[in-house]
């Protein structure tokens, strides 16, 4: 597996990472193991989470992800071969929220915990926070990594000014940067992201390892048609996609697929590999089946005519 540099990290990761949204919530305990030991023995290293999964499932309180991944670190012996990355900001009720300083400190020490980890490898800011002085979270984070409890952080869901601001504080201050984003990206998300933290995130050596990177799985082509929709819990959130654009970006990947002898997801998410800038888009699995048809778009090569057939159907509008 080839790995790529994750920013200016110093953190190699293979091409395509795996989201920890799922463990704890539609993936039990073992299924979640089964599928993080397929991940990491096929060569892949990156494993994405956040305190927040999944607090949104009645009966939850958050850090459900975490503790199932903690529990497989200790289990399977295999937390030197993953590259970790969890996030911080996200409303874990009762005031615990945002980017201060006392709460980034007490949200990385209980993080740890529920990882049974002694570091986090990319500690991620997991919403902007307008609230607090960059300064402040910047100079939380420095001390983690001065204890050697983060190895490295970035940033989600942030636009491309305060990701600028950001990293001009950072050099001012003598402070660390973030080192990567995690925007939405994917080829029903694309005006957004390539208009302005693309070209930034590249002049940068800022690494991108977008979420959503199958349009909550309305690029598996899974939905055709609002009867679908009813298929799985996430088809409401793809309803959007059900135009004329969707169905021609469908039609692009079942050309390029049937040509390829692959599945349009994994031409969705080959094509994301392809593109400059993106170090390793997220995508989650809830069985070892499903994570091996995932893994197979890594080992996929898109000519430049299914690259340009891609990019014509998605172009955004």
């Amino acid at each position: 597996m080839q790995l790529r540099p994750l920013g200016r990290s110093g953190l190699q990761v293979a091409p395509l990472a795996l989201g920890g949204n799922v463990f704890g919530w539609t993936a039990d305990e073992k299924t979640s193991f089964a599928v993080l030991d397929a991940f990491v023995d096929a060569g892949f290293n990156l494993v994405d989470t956040a305190d927040v999964y999944s607090r949104w499932v009645p009966g939850h309180r958050g850090g459900e992800s975490e503790t199932v991944l903690g529990k497989w670190f200790k289990a399977s012996g295999k937390r030197d071969r993953v590259v970790l990355a969890t996030k911080v900001g996200k409303d874990m009720g009762e005031g615990r929220i945002g980017l201060s300083r006392r709460w980034i400190r007490q949200a990385g020490e209980d993080s740890l915990r529920r990882l049974q980890t002694d570091r986090i490898d990319l500690y991620q800011s997991h919403d902007d926070d307008a609230k607090t002085p960059l300064e402040e979270s910047l100079a939380a984070f420095g001390e983690l990594i001065k204890e050697g409890k983060v190895r490295a952080i970035g940033a989600s869901n942030y636009s491309a000014p305060r990701l600028a601001e950001a990293l001009q504080t950072s050099e001012r201050l003598g402070l660390p940067r973030y080192e990567s984003l995690q925007p939405l990206y994917n080829l029903m998300e694309r005006a957004a992201y390539e208009a302005e933290l693309e070209p930034l995130c590249r002049a940068q050596q800022v690494g991108v390892i977008n979420f959503y990177g199958l349009a909550s799985g309305f690029l598996t082509g899974k939905y055709r048609s609002e009867a679908d929709l009813a298929k799985s819990t996430r088809g409401a959130g793809v309803k959007k996609y059900l135009n004329e654009r969707g169905r021609r970006v469908l039609a692009a990947l079942d050309a390029v697929a049937e040509r390829l002898r692959a599945t349009p997801a994994q031409v969705a998410l080959a094509w994301q590999m392809a593109r400059p800038g993106v170090t390793a888009p997220i995508a989650s699995a809830t069985s070892v089946a499903q994570l091996g048809e995932l893994l197979a778009a890594a080992r996929l090569d898109l000519d430049a005519a299914a690259l340009q057939a891609i990019d014509a159907a998605s172009a955004a509008v």
